[in-house]
């Protein structure tokens, strides 16, 4: 990574959208909005409102009672420092709760949790940590330091940053994969979500609609099922592009094509979450940063 014009606005655009440069961002309404969710998800576990609201009133270590603290939460930060306080009085709390923290996303470039983890697992975090990686995404330097990494510490065939920006909010390489099954609805004639996840959440679903499109091609690029699977779990890395998988699919849709297909597409996802009071995509999302992006570089 270079520190060019481009990468430092690249990151600054993020920056400006994610937290408008607020270490600690206030988020308005953010009481009211935990305790929807905390409703929503003990109606999905079956759990009696009764039961919650107890659990609720128990004291913190602060005195007040967790329910009192969620209601003047104000930023992410509190509402992560409760949890942390809750489970680490309960009995067995952090070893069955642990990696179970709503706030999964932290920071003035709001950092995905798990991909910082993964990130620092490969390559060890340079400064100090004074408590935990997730808890470093709260500060100005661990967040920063994530973010970049996220945004621009891999190789992708983007010819424009608009598609960084996409990955950032769908995950690394997602522009290329909706590219691959935008390639793939051409070849097997099968219309598929160009959502750039190519294989199911859950990896005990089966077989998911890009790996079944596929083996419908299957017999044309002479790969077994345990082969295409192998090549679609190597989606979240730059390894995927030089498969027989990616080479063949490109290879059979841009003959198909009055000319070669794109190799990076915006995915088509909408997004979702406590906080999100109105429909949003991630196209939404790259387009936003891509117009900070260029507004920096004019600057």
């Amino acid at each position: 990574m270079q520190p060019s014009h481009e990468n430092v606005c690249a990151v600054v655009a993020v920056i400006e959208q994610e937290s408008s440069f607020q270490v600690d961002p206030v988020v308005p309404g953010l009481g009211a909005i935990a305790r929807r969710e905390i409703d929503s998800r003990a109606q999905r576990a079956h759990l009696p409102a009764g039961l919650v609201r107890g659990v609720l009133g128990f004291r913190s270590p602060d005195g007040r009672t967790y329910g009192e603290r969620i209601d003047r939460a104000r930023t992410e930060k509190d509402l992560s420092d409760i949890y942390e306080d809750f489970i680490a009085g309960v009995p067995l709390g952090r070893t069955l709760f642990d990696a179970k923290n709503p706030i999964r996303t932290r920071g003035p470039m709001q950092v995905n949790v798990a991909f910082a983890n993964e990130f620092a697992a490969a390559s060890p975090y340079p400064y100090p940590v004074k408590r935990s990686i997730p808890d470093e995404l709260f500060s100005r330097r661990g967040s920063i330091y994530f973010g970049v990494a996220h945004l621009l510490d891999y190789r992708a065939p983007y010819d424009d940053y608009i598609f960084r920006f996409a990955d950032y909010n769908a995950g690394q390489y997602s522009s290329r994969n909706a590219a691959f099954q935008h390639a793939l609805t051409v070849a097997s004639g099968i219309a598929l979500d160009e959502d750039g996840a190519l294989l199911p959440a859950a990896a005990g679903d089966g077989p998911g609609a890009t790996e079944l499109a596929v083996r419908a091609v299957g017999a044309r690029i002479a790969l077994s099922e345990a082969s295409i699977h192998a090549a679609l779990k190597l989606g979240k890395s730059q390894s995927f592009e030089r498969s027989v998988l990616y080479v063949s699919i490109f290879e059979i849709a841009d003959r198909m094509s009055a000319a070669p297909l794109p190799r990076a597409l915006l995915p088509t996802i909408v997004l979702q979450g406590p906080k999100i009071k109105r429909r949003l995509t991630t196209a939404w999302y790259a387009r936003r940063v891509d117009e900070r992006f260029k507004g920096c570089l004019r600057r």
